[in-house]
Order: structure tokens, then sequence, then C-alpha cells
């Protein structure tokens, strides 16, 4: 590869990631116009780098190119959402089944320290981050990598509507989550991968049953 072309490969990264952690932090709202020219603008980019990284963001689930209008914050409505959270129902039980042979001591020490970071947290951003950090760690053993490339796509894609969920959990709903966690962890450390299965997926479940009691949070972000 020419020198020109891995500079506007770790340019095009750079933008991809600048932009990435804006939609995922919420900077940027599902069905936000993404302007190319304003993007370049901001981070100091040419046009080029922007759009390759548009085409990152566009196969991660972040972004939506539509040709003639250009690209969008990747949006969904409660059905979608719900037809994900399904999905996620049956292939994140199969990724952490073939992911707990494989995973140490270390990695289980790793979990529990995240797991007490989040019964320590009460800030919803810092919640979301653990949150993440904590199930894809118990998914780091799994070597299936489209199995892994599609959990993390979804996970993508309904990172704002957690965000929306986890602002109005309750005290009770909390402590719910961090029990289900425990169980999660505790299967994990007795390599039981049945029964960190069952567990995964009843807390998966929960969490679309809960969402589906608040469509609003689903009606609030329109396309510009």
């Amino acid at each position: 590869m020419s020198e020109k072309a891995t500079a506007s490969t770790v340019a095009s990264q750079r933008v991809a990631e600048q932009l990435r952690s804006m939609i995922l932090n919420g900077e940027l709202a599902p069905g936000t116009r993404i302007r190319q020219e304003d993007v370049a603008a901001r981070l100091g980019a040419s046009r080029l780098p922007v759009r390759e990284a548009l085409r990152i963001l566009a196969a991660e689930g972040l972004a939506v190119l539509k040709s003639n209008t250009g690209a969008w914050v990747s949006k969904l409505d409660m059905n979608e959402c719900e037809g994900i959270y399904k999905i996620r129902e049956r292939i994140e039980p199969l990724a952490l089944s073939e992911s707990v042979p494989n995973l140490t001591a270390g990695d289980i020490a790793r979990m529990e320290r995240i797991q007490d970071e989040i019964e320590d947290n009460t800030d919803v951003d810092r919640f979301l981050l653990l949150d993440r950090e904590l199930h894809l760690a118990t998914y780091a053993g799994c070597g299936n990598r489209e199995l892994t490339s599609m959990v993390h796509r979804f996970w993508n894609t309904t990172q704002h509507y957690r965000r929306a969920y986890a602002r109005v959990i309750d005290a009770a709903g909390h402590q719910l989550i961090n029990f289900e966690h425990r169980l999660i962890i505790e299967a994990v450390k007795r390599a039981d991968g049945v029964d960190a299965e069952r567990f995964l997926t009843g807390h998966i479940r929960r969490t679309r049953l809960e969402l589906a009691k608040h469509p609003e949070l689903f009606a609030e972000d329109e396309h510009d």
C-alpha cells in the first residue's frame, strides 16, 4: 500500500472513531443527518476520508447511507428494535456459550471488577459504557468472528434506546440488572455454559419486554 493510501486509511479510521463516539454517547441522535462538509470542517479532514468513515459506520450499523440524500444516524422504530432484541436473544447466548470454555481467570476477574463498578455507579452514561464493556467481555472467548461482528452491530444499533431506557429505570430495576449480571458471571465462573445461556436469554428478553412498555422512547427522534 502506498504512503498516500495509508495516510487516507488512517484519516478515515480517525474520522470513523470520532463519529462513532459521537453517536454512541448520544451527541448525534438517531435520525440526525450527517453532512460530509460539516464533518470535514469540524474534524479537519478532507471529504474522501469522511466518505470512507461513513461507509465504515454503515457497516457497523451506526449509520445509513441513502443515495441522493446522504448519510443519517441509524434510527429504529419500536417494532424494529423489538426484532433486533429477539435476534439478540438467540445469537448472544450462542456467543456466550462459545466463549465460556476459552475465558481465563483473569477474564473473569475483570468481569467482576466491571460489575463492582456498575454497582457503585449512579451516572447513566457511565453505566452504559460499563454495561457494554461487561457483556462484550463475556463474549471475548468466542472465536466465531461473524457471530461477534453481528453482536457488536446490534449493540451499536440499539445503543440510543438503551440510553433512553436507562434513564427511566427505577432503583428496583437497577438492582434486578445487577442481580442478573451476577448470575451470568457466576455461571461463567463455574464454566456452566447452559446456565450462562439461560440467564443471558432471560436478561435480554426482560429488557425487550420492558422497552415495549415505553413506546415514547421511539417517538422522540425524527429525521431532519
